[in-house]
């Protein structure tokens, strides 16, 4: 099983966290609900995104992106404030162009918000931190675009 690991925003001790799972990361120490925060790709985005058992934030980004480089801390941020209640999936687009072609991603950085493996919400283009905390939050009660 891939594993990934995060720190405790409660205790801040290190935890492995699977990169799927059928319920929610919780802390090994605390028990406080975790982060998570994995990678994704052609072969296994159904597993890990599709198939969570919370909402997923998928963003679709690359290296060479200045503007993924610029969000990508901010949706980390986004992920830490809510342990346990998201997952942030992030699918580098160099590596899974089945994923972009699926999603018809056409810009970067593209986030989209997967509530039951449908997609609830999407957005493209690098957007301010308050911006995307509250397009977050629309999306997540449902509100979303």
């Amino acid at each position: 099983m891939e594993t990934t690991l995060m720190a405790c925003t409660a205790c801040g001790k290190t935890n492995r966290i699977p990169v799927q799972a059928a319920g929610r990361p919780r802390c090994g120490n605390c028990k406080a609900g975790l982060p998570w925060i994995v990678d994704a790709g052609d072969a296994d985005f159904g597993r890990v995104a599709e198939e969570s058992p919370v909402p997923v934030l998928v963003d679709f980004w690359a290296a060479w992106c200045g503007p993924c480089r610029m969000v990508s801390p901010v949706l980390d941020k986004l992920a830490r404030e809510r342990p346990g209640a998201i997952k942030l999936v992030k699918v580098d687009v160099d590596k899974s162009p089945a994923l972009s072609r699926r999603f018809d991603v056409q810009a970067i950085p593209t986030l989209m918000v997967l509530v039951d493996g449908k997609v609830a919400a999407r957005q493209a283009g690098a957007a301010p931190a308050d911006a995307l905390r509250t397009w977050l939050d629309k999306a997540l009660t449902g509100a979303g675009s």
